[in-house]
């Protein structure tokens, strides 16, 4: 099969197994919400600062559900020896992280649009800015989340307390990424006079192309490892 269909299918597989486990997706976006929650009754009545914070409170909370999505990204073929399995198998290791990863980052702007609403509820703000530009700022800071922390997810798959080592190992590596994904979700939400939304998505685009490209040739000496 091709790089195109090995990750179609994989995508496929990991899609279905996220909806059959939806219990678990409910269970985060709880998480992530409580952390919402947290955090505003951590600063109080004062609502020009929760809306002011609000973007950057938004993505820890994001953040921190990610590490319970991505953890999960190889649980089925930890249990099954399927990775072991995959040595022998004419299975494209760039096909099986695209596949993963691309389901990961479909799962996380998934998770992110689900928490949008509550975060406006929260927080009291609302989009004075562009719709299309917070959606991209969403769909392209999931996607930065997902590369790193699904080639992560690999590392640590069969390590004792991968669920303290993932993060351990992403957060620093996501920095960039949330820094851009924070500055551009404050600039569609309270509009972008100065023009400075080109810039905070070139920086975006960038940290992504980076990932995306690395990554997968990275997934083959993880596996073999």
């Amino acid at each position: 099969m091709t790089l195109g269909v090995q990750t179609r299918a994989i995508l496929g597989k990991d899609l279905r197994v996220t909806w059959r486990g939806r219990a678990r997706s409910a269970a985060v976006f709880a998480f992530a919400g409580t952390v919402l929650l947290l955090f505003s009754f951590a600063v109080g009545p004062d609502s020009k600062t929760l809306a002011q914070h609000a973007p950057g409170y938004f993505w820890i909370a994001l953040l921190l559900g990610s590490v319970l999505t991505l953890s999960d990204a190889f649980r089925v073929e930890t249990e099954d020896d399927a990775l072991d399995a995959m040595r022998v198998l004419p299975v494209d290791p760039r096909a099986l992280f695209l596949g993963k990863a691309a389901a990961s980052a479909i799962t996380l702007a998934a998770l992110a649009a689900a928490l949008t609403p509550v975060a406006g509820l929260l927080y009291g703000v609302g989009v004075q800015g562009s719709w299309l530009q917070l959606l991209v700022f969403i769909v392209l800071g999931a996607a930065g989340l997902a590369a790193p922390g699904t080639l992560y997810a690999a590392m640590t798959a069969k390590a004792r307390g991968r669920e303290v080592m993932l993060p351990l190992l992403l957060f620093p590596l996501v920095i960039p990424v949330l820094l851009a994904a924070v500055k551009g979700t404050a600039l569609a939400l309270a509009g972008d006079p100065m023009g400075q939304v080109p810039s905070w998505l070139g920086v975006l685009v960038a940290f992504d192309l980076v990932y995306w490209a690395v990554c997968p040739l990275l997934l083959g000496a993880v596996i073999e490892s």
